[in-house]
């Protein structure tokens, strides 16, 4: 069992992504579908996959749940809901009353784009979280390594919450720098109700040169502080398509997960996933 633990799917002539700007991100602007990445996972092996929001709106969460109820490899997906609502518990309850709503296994906002660095401290926000886990799901934490203080705050002070954290908290690997992201990693590994995602590194890389021991320290740190009991894999399809496709994302994960034992590098690809979503393969 193999399961890609984050991918993306959007339509631009349904809504816009507001995050695609500027020439860099051009090659994004297009529609990327379930039914381009479905024969590029199964070729890589990939059985299973959980498709991530893009958008602050509650309507792409309700067409991403819809998607996991038809054919195809979405087994779970991490959609949006706005925590500062005073009645977010009813909306949480609203979306998994949505067809494809028991698909329903995360939250996530994008933190990484909130002005202020302590978004995550705020009291309401801090309220929202709470109603996700009562919802039963996880909330997954999307940021930049400035926020991760605050993250390990959020973390810490609400151990009652499962969190995931995107991307390794997106560290600075084309600068090839490593702190204080490797420390406050260090802090968050500490928590035992929060488990990492080895996926998004590519696009942190130089897009054009990367290689995988670019990646090794990032990715090794985040094996050793986490173990690889609590990290999953994930491709970041189709953002990670600046950087490098499908195939080349994979197999730079399983190179870089080379040193585990058959049973950790099962539980990485597959068996943390699972446990994370519950999913019943």
């Amino acid at each position: 069992m193999t399961i890609d633990a984050h991918h993306h799917v959007w339509d631009l002539t349904v809504r816009e992504q507001p995050w695609i700007t500027g020439s860099a991100l051009a090659p994004l602007r297009r529609n990327f579908a379930l039914a381009e990445l479905a024969p590029q996972a199964a070729a890589q092996g990939v059985t299973a996959t959980v498709v991530v929001q893009t958008v602050s709106g509650e309507q792409e969460t309700v067409e991403l749940l819809a998607l996991a109820a038809g054919d195809g490899p979405v087994a779970a997906v991490v959609g949006w809901t706005d925590l500062t609502r005073p009645d977010v518990s009813d909306r949480l309850a609203a979306l998994r009353e949505m067809p494809g709503g028991q698909h329903l296994r995360g939250i996530r906002h994008q933190a990484q784009d909130e002005p202020d660095p302590r978004w995550l401290c705020r009291t309401d926000v801090r309220r929202g979280l709470r109603a996700v886990a009562e919802a039963g799901l996880v909330y997954e934490l999307l940021v930049t390594p400035t926020q991760l203080p605050a993250a390990v705050e959020t973390v810490e002070n609400l151990p009652g919450c499962r969190f995931v954290l995107d991307h390794l908290g997106k560290p600075a690997v084309a600068a090839g720098v490593r702190e204080p992201w490797a420390s406050d990693l260090a802090r968050l590994a500490a928590l035992p109700n929060v488990d990492c995602k080895l996926s998004g590194l590519v696009t942190e890389a130089d897009w054009a040169h990367w290689t995988v021991g670019d990646l090794r320290p990032y990715a090794e740190h985040a094996l050793e502080v986490f173990a690889p009991e609590r990290v999953l894999f994930g491709s970041d399809w189709p953002v990670c398509t600046l950087a490098a496709d499908y195939g080349q994302v994979v197999r730079a994960a399983d190179e870089l997960t080379g040193g585990l034992s058959a049973t950790e590098h099962a539980a990485v690809f597959g068996g943390n996933a699972g446990r994370v979503y519950l999913l019943n393969l």
